[in-house]
């Protein structure tokens, strides 16, 4: 794996679409305790999750289409024992979320939808999830964890971590939440709702070096018109997940 340092780059976003972003955007920051990261417009919120010695940020952009069938990348938040896990489901579904069947069967986490219909997790209790922060876990689909896992790493300096899923990553202060690879239960077949932005920082590679890394490592790029004219360029990790590679810091 390309030798990195976590200075290089940042894990910056988590991209979520919805029809209603603003909606929606109310819903999480509520949720999650999010600050205002002076970005929000009425296509777009943007929130911010301090997480003590990084940050990472929610950007909900708005599209016309209801949420599609599967997820391959979701949130899975911080629940605790099973009183502790029922008080934070009550208050979800008091701020906006329902409950949600995605064929999950009988499991200890709790499956919910936001207010557009995005699904997503209220775990557990688990020793992995310490010091987490609201969002315990992005669990994201992998046709080969541990292929990707060494991508991820290689492009956002997240290192290994004690996780859930056959390979897990985390910031390397070992605080925030896991990016878990999990194997896939079929290919992807359409573009993913919720996808994760990487941003350049100074002193290593730019924009164009950290794609050229990504396209060695086996991401391909994204060729559909809508990805296209963009300051960010999309690209799709091994097993076909988009990412966006952001702009240098301190241009648009």
């Amino acid at each position: 794996m390309p030798a990195t340092n976590v200075d290089d780059m940042v894990l910056e976003n988590i991209n979520v679409q919805a029809r209603d972003p603003q909606r929606t955007g109310e819903f999480w920051a509520c949720a999650l305790g999010l600050v205002d990261a002076g970005m929000s417009e009425p296509d777009l919120f943007e929130g911010r999750l301090e997480l003590g010695d990084f940050w990472l940020d929610l950007c909900i952009e708005r599209v016309p289409d209801p949420p599609p069938p599967s997820w391959r990348l979701h949130l899975d938040l911080l629940g605790g024992d099973a009183e502790e896990q029922a008080a934070v489901v009550e208050r979800l579904l008091g701020l906006g979320a329902t409950r949600a069947d995605i064929g999950q069967g009988d499991v200890p986490w709790v499956v919910l939808a936001d207010p557009d219909g995005n699904a997503f997790c209220v775990m557990d209790q688990r020793p992995a999830y310490r010091n987490t922060g609201p969002i315990a876990a992005l669990p994201l689909d992998s046709a080969d964890p541990e292929r990707d896992g060494a991508f991820y790493a290689a492009l956002t300096g997240w290192v290994p971590a004690q996780g859930i899923g056959p390979v897990s990553l985390r910031h390397p202060s070992l605080r925030g939440p896991l990016l878990e690879l999990c194997p896939e239960p079929e290919p992807k077949i359409r573009q993913n709702r919720t996808h994760l932005d990487v941003r350049p920082e100074p002193g290593g590679p730019d924009q164009a070096g950290l794609v050229e890394l990504a396209l060695s490592l086996g991401a391909t790029r994204a060729t559909e018109d809508w990805a296209q004219g963009q300051p960010w360029v999309v690209l799709r990790d091994p097993s076909g997940n988009e990412l966006c590679v952001l702009s240098d810091l301190g241009t648009p």
